[in-house]
């Protein structure tokens, strides 16, 4: 599934896949404007609506 997010340095939008086999998930993906590493917090609910949390792979 393709999903946006916005990336925690720059501030742009980015589209990234979510494996939608996976009910909850986290995974470090790199900003394709930055560079900067993205942890990427995903999360299906009962209703297959998708929750997708971008944070500093740091904080």
């Amino acid at each position: 599934m393709q999903a946006n997010l916005q990336c925690p340095y720059c501030w742009e939008t980015l589209e990234v896949l979510v494996d939608c086999s996976t009910p909850a998930q986290s995974y470090v993906e790199d900003c394709s404007v930055c560079c900067n590493p993205i942890l990427v917090v995903a999360e299906f609910d009962e209703d297959s609506g998708l929750r997708l949390d971008a944070r500093r792979e740091n904080d």
